[in-house]
């Protein structure tokens, strides 16, 4: 088991008078240095990129859908990195309803079991890839209210390491804390994110930052 360094890359507007953040998540195996580039795709103007850095380059060490004292401690270490990440925005000038995640697979399941036990107004959320973490969802760690937060959800099905019911159930739950949700779901689509995914993003979760 481990706990996370405190390592967070950025990029992307200096973050002194930037108008929005987005905070990036990378997936298992990859990097912060990998998120970054993939996230530099939205169509967003003005916004500085946070992207923590996870120690061996894992959040957490099993499925995500395995219990969850089987990822502990870094489960809790990962969630408290991003915390802090949000905090740093923050405090960089930031303001919480101009803040996005985004993440791929373990990334995105880690951004979609943050902002859901943090529910409040964001910028929105994209997951590529993910669901809400454990072998049985404990529904009372989830607690807020998104006030209409628009979050996409990508998947394909079948996938190798998400399986679709999970995905399912934690729009379900995520729809119960006020989040405006939309789930996209590519037939044997591989394990990666496409440009239909990255251009959803841009049409659904940053238009409307872009027109106001």
């Amino acid at each position: 088991m481990y706990t996370h360094s405190k390592q967070i890359i950025t990029g992307g507007a200096a973050a002194a008078g930037a108008n929005a953040a987005i905070i990036a998540i990378h997936g298992r195996g990859a990097s912060a240095n990998d998120i970054m580039r993939l996230v530099k795709e939205f169509k967003i103007e003005n916004a500085a990129i946070y992207a923590p850095q996870a120690t061996n380059n894992s959040w957490y060490p099993y499925s995500f859908l395995a219990p969850v004292v089987q990822n502990e401690p870094a489960l809790s270490s990962a969630l408290a990195l991003i915390d802090e990440t949000v905090k740093r925005a923050i405090a960089d000038g930031v303001a919480t309803e101009n803040i996005y995640f985004s993440g791929f697979s373990q990334g995105a399941c880690l951004s979609l079991e943050y902002v859901a036990r943090n529910a409040k107004q964001y910028g929105g959320v994209i997951a590529f890839t993910g669901g809400l973490i454990g072998e049985e969802l404990d529904v009372s760690n989830y607690k807020g209210d998104f006030k209409n937060t628009p979050v996409l959800i990508s998947t394909g099905d079948p996938d190798q390491h998400v399986p679709l019911s999970r995905v399912e159930e934690s729009v379900e739950v995520l729809k119960g804390l006020g989040a405006q949700v939309t789930l996209k779901v590519y037939p044997s689509r591989p394990h990666t994110v496409t440009y239909d995914e990255v251009k959803l993003a841009n049409d659904l979760v940053f238009k409307s930052k872009n027109e106001t």
